[in-house]
C-alpha cells in the first residue's frame, strides 16, 4: 500500500527533506542588513549578553552621531574664543552659557568634546580601515605563497609587533607630521602611525588561516583545475581566512582611541586651533585638578571612558558569540531555563 502511494505521487516522500531543507533556504534569502555582523548577533544573542551588545552598539552609534552631527549640535566651534557678548572667559564653572564650563584656554569644554567625536572617528577609520586592507593582503600573500615572501614579511611583522606599541606610535609621528600641529600633520600622521602598529595584528590572523586553507582539498581542487593563483585567493581563501576580521576590528578601534588620546596627552597631538582632541584637552587640565577645577578633566576623560567602553562591550561581545564553546553553554541554558519554566 506504502509502494502505490509513492507510485501515485512520487513527490510524497520527498516533503520531509523539503521541509528539512526549507530553514537553510530561508537563511540564504535574509536581506543583507540582518546578515550585518553586529546585527546578527543582537539577534543570537540572548540574556546579559544581549544587554551588553544592546549598550555598546548605543553607546558607538552616539559617538558617530555627534561626529556627523557636530557642526549641528555643538554651541560653539572648536576654536571659538568669543560670541557677540564677548570672550568666554579662561576656567569658568558650568553656566547656562556654558553648561560644561569653559577650559583653561577659553574654549568651551562641551563643545571641545563634541568636536572631539570627529578627530576620534576619522582615527579610527584612517587607522583601522587601512591597517585591516595591508594587514588582510600581506596576510593572503604571505600564508599562500609561502616561502622567503613569507619569511620576510614574518620576520618585519613580528619585529614591529614586539616593538612598544606608544613608542612606535610617538616616533612614526614625530616621522610623520615633521613638528606640524595642523590637521593633517597632527591628526592624519597620529592615524598613519596607529595603522603601523595594527599591520601586524592582521597579517599575523589572516596569514594563520591563510597557510590553513592553502591545503584544504577545494583550494587544490581548484588549484588542479589551473585556476590562477590570484582567482584563488579571492575566491576561496579571502572569505574563510577573514571570519574573525570583525572582532579583531573592534577590538582595535578601541586601542586607536586609547593610543590618540596618549599621543595628544604627551604633547604629540594637534593644536586646539586646528582642531579639538580629547588627550590634549586632559594634559591642559592637569594644573586645574590640583586647583578644584574639575570640569576641564572630567568630561573629556569620560568622552574617552565611553568610547572605549562601547566599542569594547561590541567587540567582546562579538567575540564570545563567535566562540563555538560558549554558544552551547548558552543554548544549554536557555533550554533549561525553558524545560523549568514549563514545569
Amino acid at each position: 500500500m506504502a509502494d502505490e502511494n509513492r507510485t501515485e505521487n512520487p513527490r510524497a516522500g520527498s516533503a520531509a527533506e523539503t521541509d528539512a531543507l526549507a530553514p537553510a533556504a530561508a537563511v540564504r534569502r535574509e536581506p543583507l542588513l540582518l546578515r550585518l555582523p553586529v546585527v546578527r548577533d543582537i539577534r543570537r544573542s540572548v540574556g546579559l549578553q544581549r544587554g551588553m551588545l544592546l549598550t555598546g552598539v548605543v553607546i558607538v552609534g552616539a559617538v558617530v552621531l555627534c561626529a556627523v552631527l557636530a557642526p549641528l549640535i555643538a554651541p560653539y566651534k572648536y576654536n571659538q574664543l568669543a560670541n557677540a557678548d564677548g570672550y568666554f572667559g579662561a576656567q569658568q564653572p558650568p553656566s547656562a552659557e556654558h553648561p560644561w564650563g569653559t577650559t583653561v584656554g577659553g574654549f568651551d569644554v562641551l563643545s571641545r568634546v563634541i568636536w572631539g567625536t570627529q578627530t576620534a572617528v576619522f582615527v579610527i577609520v584612517v587607522a583601522v580601515v587601512m591597517s585591516l586592507f595591508i594587514g588582510v593582503a600581506l596576510g593572503l600573500l604571505s600564508g599562500y605563497f609561502g616561502g622567503w615572501l613569507d619569511r620576510i614579511l614574518v620576520v618585519v611583522a613580528d619585529a614591529i609587533y614586539a616593538f612598544p606599541s606608544l613608542l612606535l606610535a610617538i616616533v612614526m609621528t614625530i616621522v610623520i607630521s615633521g613638528g606640524q600641529s595642523n590637521v593633517v600633520g597632527g591628526v592624519f600622521a597620529a592615524a598613519i602611525s596607529i595603522t603601523v602598529v595594527f599591520v601586524p595584528q592582521y597579517f599575523r590572523v589572516v596569514r594563520s588561516e591563510a597557510v590553513r586553507l592553502r591545503s584544504e582539498p577545494f583550494v587544490e581542487a581548484a588549484q588542479v583545475l589551473g585556476e590562477p593563483s590570484l582567482k584563488i585567493i579571492t575566491r576561496h581563501v579571502y572569505r574563510n581566512a577573514t571570519r574573525n576580521i570583525p572582532l579583531v576590528f573592534t577590538l582595535n578601534a578601541s586601542e586607536a582611541i586609547l593610543t590618540l588620546a596618549a599621543l595628544g596627552f604627551l604633547g604629540f597631538g594637534i593644536e586646539p586651533t586646528s582642531a579639538a582632541e580629547w588627550g590634549y584637552d586632559l594634559n591642559k587640565a592637569l594644573a586645574d585638578v590640583t586647583s578644584g577645577i574639575w570640569w576641564t578633566a572630567v568630561f573629556p576623560g569620560l568622552a574617552i571612558v565611553l568610547t572605549v567602553l562601547g566599542i569594547t562591550l561590541v567587540g567582546e561581545s562579538m567575540n564570545d558569540l563567535a566562540d563555538p564553546r560558549l554558544r552551547r553553554r548558552r543554548s544549554r541554558r536557555v533550554r533549561t531555563e525553558k524545560e523549568t519554566a514549563n514545569g
